[in-house]
């Protein structure tokens, strides 16, 4: 199971990454927008790249990657971190260009 200190972990290490609160709950960013939050429920929203990655992530598991209505709108996807250990969080949020990407923003 991941936990909020893994996201913590893996995000602060990437260069100009910060931790700032958003409306009440951490989240990660860089000086150009935020790329992850900490909802309330433990689970984290995720920008990925596109829509498409999204969508290809809710359909290959969806037992730890889901969205909702709010979301739908923008490539963001919600990562149940208790679905995920943090090698998965890692992987996933590199493989799509998340974390890695925006902390090069």
């Amino acid at each position: 199971m991941a936990t909020a200190n893994d996201v913590r972990a893996i995000t602060l290490t990437l260069p100009g990454v910060e931790e700032r609160p958003q409306h009440g709950r951490p989240s990660w960013r860089t000086r150009a927008r935020w790329f992850a939050v900490l909802r309330e429920d433990d689970s984290l929203v995720l920008w990925v790249e596109t829509k498409d990655d999204r969508d290809a992530l809710i359909k290959a598991d969806p037992d730890k990657f889901h969205t909702t209505p709010h979301y739908e709108p923008d490539p963001l996807v919600l990562v149940r971190l208790e679905a995920v250990d943090r090698r998965e969080l890692k992987s996933s949020s590199r493989s799509l260009g998340g974390f890695e990407r925006h902390g090069r923003l």
